[in-house]
């Protein structure tokens, strides 16, 4: 059986590290990155299709795959999709800032509607396990609106009937993002030595690469658990 891993969230710190492990790695036969632009990347293994995400759920995936068929890999992706005769896992890390976003409505936007959007679409295509990038401390009934968005995400992805979902909960992010991120820069500096120093895994600082390696990990290992929530300090050894 064929494996299929489709992605969402590339363009961002731990979207762009799960894109490269999910390529390297000889268990995930296709990556289809689902996102607003593509990336200016090409691999044998890899369909970038791209839409307005608040309407994912009229997108017509045959056609946007036929539409990138580059390569001559649109019929078996397609043929296996159809006939549901892959194994699919769905990875998403999309996420923004209120900065970014311009106001909370559209981080709300981003952040909870199109990440439930995302995990509602892949699952009508027949994934059978969803993993999502949310956040410590994610907590619908926090006084903090970001966490208080992931939290409530968390909740409503427990309502999409998978076989498998994982709810990654890293602490602060380290590696290179593209965009500066004056709080964070503050924080890294202060957090750092926890990484060295290996003190308090559950609060120090931990590498996008690292989580990208867990979810991948998670998700090719036989579950008994329905919901999963995995946090920073289960990360810290991938």
């Amino acid at each position: 059986m064929k494996r299929i891993a489709f992605l969402a969230g590339t363009s961002g710190l731990i979207g762009m590290q799960l894109l490269h492990q999910l390529l390297k790695n000889a268990d995930y036969d296709y990556v289809i990155s689902v996102g607003r632009r593509k990336l200016a990347l090409k691999h044998d293994k890899l369909v970038q299709i791209e839409g307005d995400f608040s309407k994912i759920q009229h997108w017509d995936l045959e056609s946007k795959l036929r539409a990138e068929d580059l390569g001559g890999v649109f019929f078996p992706i397609w043929e296996a999709i159809r006939t549901r005769s892959a194994e699919i896992h769905a990875f998403c890390s999309l996420g923004t800032t209120i900065k970014v976003a311009g106001s909370k409505e559209k981080f709300r936007e981003i952040d909870h509607d199109y990440v439930v959007l995302f995990a509602q679409w892949t699952h009508t295509l027949g994934a059978s396990k969803f993993l999502y990038v949310s956040a410590m401390g994610a907590n619908p009934a926090s006084s903090i609106f970001y966490n208080q968005v992931k939290g409530e995400v968390e909740e409503d992805l427990k309502l999409i009937p998978f076989d498998y979902l994982g709810l990654f909960q890293p602490s602060l992010l380290l590696g290179n993002r593209k965009e500066f991120r004056f709080g964070e820069e503050v924080a890294k500096i202060v957090t750092k030595p926890m990484v060295w120093l290996k003190l308090a895994p559950k609060y120090r600082p931990i590498y996008d690469h690292q989580v990208a390696k867990a979810m991948i990990s998670y998700a090719l290992a036989t579950k008994s658990v329905k919901v999963e929530v995995v946090p920073s300090k289960d990360m810290q050894k991938f």
